[in-house]
């Protein structure tokens, strides 16, 4: 368990260079056509200083983006007794507990750090899930939290948006300040521009893809540590498994936030999703039940 942590530390640090890398191509392209290498050192601050914002304001935008509404006590006693037993189980700090209002059953954990900490749940999983089955899921989010993983994602969060961001405005450049230009730029300037934006978003998911699935496969075997039922979080994951809805409000830098993928099914969706298969999540815990 700490071996995979570690080795997911490792991980991390490889594609936070992967992002800083593929921004600073852009930014290369950018400053090459235009002859410019102001423009590098602009980009990447400019970058820089809007990771930063997502990263600090990320449980905020989270919870806008899914309409999430934070809950006390009195609230919604069951969930939220579930998550501060896990707490007190985990030694963690309190988190925040939210509901988001969707018939899609699904979860997720976001913040900076455990003092900083968001969990929620869709009303979908309420309805669906009984006490065990719920605290597993919930233990799953708690494991994201005590794993760090919500900080990782938060990181990869904000640069997945950094890219799309610099991808957007590199088309718009290229065709709009070419018509200002006359055509006077470099055809092979524009090409490699366009290149570095259609294969840049296209990188940032396989990346993201890459740090989330492993870290859905710890954070499920920490639940069962956490809660030493394996078949709660086998039986959680069965429940998802059979309930297949996306959820109403998606957006697909966020996706890995989830316990389940909450995007529409699809090809390209299934190819580039965050998520492994939960018929592996499944055979992973069955297969390690005797080491819990």
């Amino acid at each position: 368990m700490y071996k995979q942590i570690a080795e997911n530390k490792r991980r991390t640090v490889f594609i936070m260079i992967l992002f800083v890398v593929m921004i600073a191509a852009i930014a290369g392209a950018f400053a090459w056509i235009y002859r410019d290498p102001w423009i590098t050192v602009w980009t990447i601050l400019v970058a820089t200083a809007y990771a930063i914002v997502q990263y600090f304001a990320a449980g905020t935008i989270a919870t806008v983006m899914t309409g999430a509404t934070e809950i006390s006590k009195k609230d919604n006693p069951r969930l939220y007794n579930i998550v501060e037993n896990l707490s007190i189980t985990t030694g963690l700090p309190m988190p925040k507990v939210y509901i988001i209002n969707d018939p899609a059953p699904n979860a997720f954990a976001t913040g900076r750090d455990p003092k900083h900490s968001i969990v929620a749940a869709t009303t979908g999983l309420l309805d669906i899930m009984n006490d065990k089955e719920l605290t597993a899921v919930m233990a799953h989010e708690m494991s994201h939290v005590k794993n760090y993983d919500i900080r990782v994602s938060m990181i990869v969060f904000g640069l997945v948006c950094v890219i799309g961001l610099i991808s957007d405005i590199a088309f718009r450049m290229m065709f709009y300040g070419n018509r200002r230009r006359d055509n006077e730029g470099s055809p092979m300037g524009y090409l490699l521009i366009a290149v570095a934006a259609i294969l840049s978003p296209i990188l940032a998911a396989l990346a993201q893809m890459a740090v989330s699935r492993e870290r859905e496969y710890l954070a499920d075997a920490s639940a069962v540590n956490i809660t030493r039922y394996p078949e709660g979080m086998v039986d959680a994951l069965k429940k998802l498994q059979s309930h297949t809805q996306p959820m109403r409000s998606q957006n697909v830098a966020a996706a890995s936030m989830y316990i389940n993928d909450p995007l529409r099914k699809g090809f390209f969706n299934n190819l580039l999703s965050t998520h492994p298969p939960i018929e592996k999540r499944i055979e992973r815990l069955e297969n390690g039940k005797k080491n819990f």
